[in-house]
């Protein structure tokens, strides 16, 4: 039985994602992305595009609370791949603060995910992870149900470096 609860983000949550966001960016992709890319990424700007998405409710965010501790946030909404039917959701973004890891906050916040999709009328959900976040794929893959979609392969850039993405999908149900 997980300790966390999970809840709709408000504007007071957004420093807290913020900060999130950066450890996690910051201890997963340490050997993966540029270090001034990870350094350039700041508490403040994460924080002001944060509130900004609870204010517009785009993504819809949700944070998983121990107690009263943020310790993990996710957004989601309708997908952004170019050419999806409407019932396609996607998940924007799932972070969990790495002390939190592997203790059950990134299942709990995929299944307040998944009920928010459901009530949108969302069938199918997608997501895309950088394939060298291996903790990542197999959370979404074991954990979550996830199944990688192979021919969706995508190369972004982070600063100097180009890194592949693939994208994941499965059934909302």
């Amino acid at each position: 039985m997980s300790s966390y609860s999970v809840r709709p983000a408000t504007a007071r949550d957004a420093k807290a994602i913020a900060e999130i966001h950066v450890a996690a960016w910051q201890v997963a992709y340490k050997d993966v992305m540029p270090a001034d890319y990870l350094k350039s990424m700041t508490v403040e700007k994460r924080q002001a595009y944060w509130r900004e998405a609870i204010e517009f409710s785009e993504p819809q965010l949700l944070v998983a609370t121990e107690g009263e501790q943020v310790v993990g946030f996710v957004g989601y909404d309708r997908s952004r791949d170019a050419g999806t039917r409407s019932t396609m959701g996607e998940i924007w973004a799932m972070y969990v603060a790495p002390a939190h890891w592997r203790q059950g906050a990134g299942l709990a916040l995929w299944d307040g995910a998944r009920d928010g999709l459901k009530e949108e009328g969302c069938t199918q959900v997608s997501m895309w992870v950088l394939l060298r976040n291996e903790a990542a794929l197999n959370f979404c893959e074991y954990a979550a149900g996830f199944k990688r979609e192979m021919p969706s392969l995508k190369t972004v850039a982070f600063g100097t470096e180009k890194l592949e993405e693939i994208r994941l999908k499965r059934a909302v149900d």
